[in-house]
């Protein structure tokens, strides 16, 4: 049964040469997501409205907004526990170029992925047999705990340091670099941590949480560039007490 008291909603319209808010009024219904909402509006009241989505079950993460301030997958997020006032402002993910309307470009959040060595480089090749590793063992692990990412950049919008050093690497690029940093068959593990504490790196994060306490997946990119910080610490104090003194 709807309700009868229409949803207000101001979803941003433009491109990267700018835009502004429309107001849009949708119908209320039970159970209803965000995504539901501008589905809504682009059936219904403007067709040309542009937004990304796909599995519309908490899988592929290409949903992802600004819902009233705060970056959400809109396929899990309920209309009845984000609503203010029976309103709702839907802006496409901070910190990153926009397309048009909701959809933005993530050309540069998978650059920096590039950039922090986040790619598998193995030992072994397809020829021999799979290596055992132990799930207790604590490198494992630490990189089971960073996994699960699925590079939908809620993390990324929820971090002011891009926000404030656009050159900064980013949580979902360093804790991918953290995972392989972990991953006992991977052979570029030298080469990533120089890439990740190299200007832009995990040392320039200011561990402020917003990427664990947005992260849909409930995972802690804090805990993962921590990590980095302190084998960049090591390796640092390694290097320095190696070189022979004068």
């Amino acid at each position: 049964m709807r309700d009868s008291n229409p949803i207000q909603v101001k979803v941003w319209r433009g491109d990267a040469a700018g835009g502004a808010f429309a107001e849009y009024e949708v119908p209320q219904q039970p159970a209803q997501t965000v995504l539901d909402v501008i589905t809504w509006i682009q059936r219904h009241a403007d067709a040309s409205l542009s937004y990304r989505f796909a599995c519309r079950v908490g899988m592929c993460g290409s949903c992802a907004m600004m819902v009233n301030g705060i970056p959400r997958w809109t396929c899990r997020t309920h209309v009845n526990k984000v609503r203010r006032d029976n309103r709702l402002t839907i802006e496409p993910l901070r910190n990153l170029p926009v397309i048009k309307d909701l959809a933005c470009d993530m050309s540069q959040f998978f650059e920096k992925w590039k950039r922090a060595e986040g790619h598998f480089n193995g030992v072994a090749s397809r020829d021999q047999p799979v290596a055992a590793i132990s799930p207790r063992e604590p490198a494992r692990r630490a990189a089971s705990a960073a996994i699960e990412c699925i590079n939908c950049a809620i993390c990324y919008a929820a971090c002011d340091v891009v926000a404030w050093q656009p050159d900064y690497l980013g949580p979902a690029a360093l804790n991918r670099a953290w995972s392989l940093q972990n991953d006992s068959r991977d052979r570029r593990q030298v080469e990533r941590l120089q890439a990740v504490s190299s200007d832009g790196g995990c040392l320039q994060c200011h561990s402020q949480q917003g990427c664990a306490a947005h992260c849909p997946n409930e995972l802690n990119p804090t805990a993962s560039i921590a990590g980095l910080k302190r084998m960049a610490g090591l390796s640092f104090m390694q290097k320095k007490y190696r070189e022979p003194h004068a």
